[in-house]
């Protein structure tokens, strides 16, 4: 059972917006045991879009098309359906009336002429009616290939796919069971990880699959297959996968979609009602960002500070100037005393500090640029390292915060 995703778009080829739509489309599909053979970005062009059509039909069972959906003259694939199926349009009652409906509830000007063009849709399609906009999902069927028209906008497209299409295809396709599992590991290469389970991995069963998938500082190990006995291919699965994780036990964080490495950092800090701050120079904020992107974040954070100018740590974090001075504001000595003096600011059991140049120039570091200094304050002490992240800014700031996420971890398990 194989589908394909097309997003329609001119702003998506241009690089204008992030396709994040068919990132999610796939996931949910691959949870109901659709496999998706082809992601295809296209241009606002009803050629091309007709011939990516008849393309995928020869691949795969099921057609997502997102975007063109709109009220606009550049909108064009409601249109192009008609052609491709042999079809008109025609006004449907039930979404003229939802588009009245929707301006009434949101208190938006009189609806114009060309937001109620919405309502037309080609004759032959199954309406999926949008309670979250005005353009409505269409599924239509050629020679055993379903085609679905999804809207663009991103919770638009995430209502209807959940609430209209998954319920549909699973009604409608015969569909083996797909299971994945993911371990999370932080502090290891991907090579070092692969010689250290070369022999576990090199007796995994043919229909079990196993994917290195490394970031910055990370590395997640999933395992993957599929077959017609869900409870058989799980047990199978979730036996090597507790194996792997005593083997890595020294660098496994859990299980994706059970814990993240933030997770684990709040579970250990709640359990032991201790709390955290931040002092951020060289990460600019970035740590907090992903610190609150964790549900009930509040119950062991506390809050942090920007120090981003040299003076700030002087004048807010109380670093002493002849420390500065003396070893440059790039150097353990400095990020220690921001992590030590975070603590008493915040009242907190423990601190991040993190200190460099993250580039593209060397700004009131004399280091090269991609040095960076990371300190962890705890009531315990403060412990700190000197790394060198490389010459791109990106690459620095996703090293220093994974490199601090897991220097905290391994500080606040000694509890």
């Amino acid at each position: 059972m194989l589908a394909e995703i097309i997003t329609i778009g001119d702003e998506i080829l241009i690089g204008q917006i992030i396709d994040t739509n068919s990132v999610f489309i796939a996931k949910e599909l691959n949870q109901i045991g659709i496999k998706v053979y082809q992601i295809t970005s296209i241009q606002d062009d009803k050629t091309h879009i007709l011939q990516a059509f008849k393309d995928a039909q020869k691949r795969v069972d099921l057609v997502i098309v997102t975007g063109g959906l709109g009220p606009t003259k550049d909108d064009i694939t409601k249109q192009t359906f008609c052609d491709y199926f042999e079809d008109t349009l025609v006004e449907d009652q039930n979404v003229h009336e939802n588009i009245k409906q929707l301006f009434e509830k949101y208190q938006l000007n009189k609806p114009l002429p060309a937001n109620f063009q919405q309502a037309m849709v080609p004759s032959k399609a199954t309406i999926l009616n949008n309670l979250q906009g005005t353009a409505p999902g269409m599924w239509m069927e050629k020679d055993n290939t379903v085609f679905v028209s999804l809207p663009g906008v991103p919770y638009e497209m995430r209502h209807l796919l959940r609430e209209e299409v998954l319920p549909r295809s699973i009604a409608r396709f015969n569909r083996p069971f797909i299971y994945h599992k993911t371990l999370l590991t932080y502090g290891m290469g991907e090579s070092a990880i692969a010689e250290k389970i070369e022999d576990w991995e090199n007796n995994l069963p043919e229909h079990i699959k196993l994917a290195y998938l490394p970031s910055l500082g990370k590395v997640r190990l999933r395992l993957s297959s599929s077959g017609e006995d869900e409870a058989l291919l799980k047990e199978s699965i979730d036996m090597r996968m507790e194996v792997l994780r005593e083997m890595l036990s020294d660098i496994a964080i859990g299980f994706e979609d059970e814990t993240s490495i933030i997770g684990r950092i709040a579970h250990i800090l709640n359990e032991h009602e201790q709390t955290l701050s931040l002092a951020e120079s060289c990460t600019g904020g970035a740590i907090s960002e992903h610190i609150i992107s964790e549900a009930g974040a509040s119950t062991f954070f506390l809050g942090g500070i920007v120090p981003y100018k040299t003076e700030l740590k002087t004048k807010i974090l109380g670093v002493p100037e002849v420390l500065i001075k003396e070893h440059s504001v790039v150097s353990i000595e400095v990020a220690e005393s921001m992590a030590i003096n975070c603590c008493k600011l915040f009242s907190t059991d423990y601190a991040i500090a993190t200190t460099g140049i993250a580039g593209p120039t060397k700004g009131d570091g004399v280091d090269e640029v991609g040095t960076v200094c990371i300190a962890i304050a705890s009531p315990k002490g403060v412990i700190s390292e000197k790394f060198g992240f490389g010459n791109d800014r990106y690459r620095v700031i996703e090293k220093t915060i994974n490199k601090a996420f897991e220097m905290l971890l391994k500080e606040i398990s000694k509890n």
